[in-house]
């Protein structure tokens, strides 16, 4: 504690043992109605995270839900690919208005403030979670059930802002078959436990292969291991999504939200599930 400190941790920005946690939150933009926060997270990348959060809203969005994505993934925005959204996101001297896809899911990316898609965001990291701090903050999310933020791989700057800054209510953690993925849950769980952000349960993307003549599943990437994992953290599986010529057909053609499939009704389940947080901010 500061021998200056007047004990209003609202007006201070020093990070110490003093200070509540809760006071860390920020609150959203005045007009957004933000109902539920799921943080979609992974160890390490290349495993399918943007497209379970693509997914996972998409779902929601199907059962009625109103569902929105924050892509917090800077550096490497996907969520606008997987919608097939084009247009850019607009603002004035109030807010900024995130761009809405086909279904309705309201998206806010890097990708949509850019010129081109394709210019490179090298920033460094204050500046990049200082972005994210700007999508909740400045962005006017309306009447949103669901909001899932794609996060970036590791547990470096902006998953921290994130659980620092956002009244998260539960984060899902995605991985892959291989025997690696043990170590790298690990970090996001202890993470997680860290910041005291509840863990909903682990998805399996890339799990397998289903033989087009027979309907097999065939584990192409070895034995999974998700399941000794999970047991190993205290987790359920929410789900394994195969890997199959539709999903990657829709993801290359911007059409995540027309993909049918049971592969996260047990996620959708837990999610659905989640009590309301004493301690959100509005």
């Amino acid at each position: 504690m500061s021998e200056n400190c007047n004990h209003d941790c609202s007006s201070c920005g020093e990070a110490c043992a003093s200070r509540d946690p809760k006071s860390f939150l920020e609150k959203p933009h005045a007009e957004s109605s933000i109902r539920k926060v799921i943080g979609v997270v992974s160890g390490k990348g290349g495993v399918g995270k943007s497209m379970v959060s693509s997914l996972l809203a998409a779902n929601f969005q199907k059962k009625g839900y109103h569902t929105a994505v924050m892509d917090a993934d800077i550096t490497g925005p996907s969520i606008p690919k997987a919608y097939g959204i084009n247009e850019k996101a607009t603002g004035d001297e109030h807010a900024i208005y995130p761009v809405i896809s086909k279904s309705g899911i309201q998206v806010m990316s890097v990708n949509l403030l850019l010129e081109d898609a394709t210019d490179p965001v090298i920033w460094r990291g204050p500046v990049i979670a200082g972005t994210v701090k700007q999508f909740w903050q400045d962005v006017v999310w309306k009447d949103v059930d669901y909001m899932f933020v794609d996060m970036p791989p590791g547990t470096g700057d902006v998953p921290l802002t994130v659980f620092q800054t956002i009244p998260v209510d539960g984060i899902v953690i995605v991985t892959s078959p291989q025997e690696l993925v043990s170590m790298i849950v690990g970090k996001a769980v202890k993470m997680a436990q860290m910041m005291n952000i509840p863990i909903i349960g682990i998805i399996e993307n890339m799990s397998y292969v289903e033989c087009p003549d027979c309907g097999k599943a065939i584990e192409i990437f070895g034995k999974s291991h998700v399941d000794e994992v999970a047991t190993q953290y205290h987790l359920p599986v929410l789900g394994r999504i195969p890997m199959t010529p539709s999903i990657a057909a829709a993801s290359d053609a911007g059409a995540v939200e027309d993909l049918e499939g049971n592969w996260l009704d047990v996620a959708i389940s837990a999610i659905e599930a989640i009590p309301e947080n004493p301690d959100k901010v509005e």
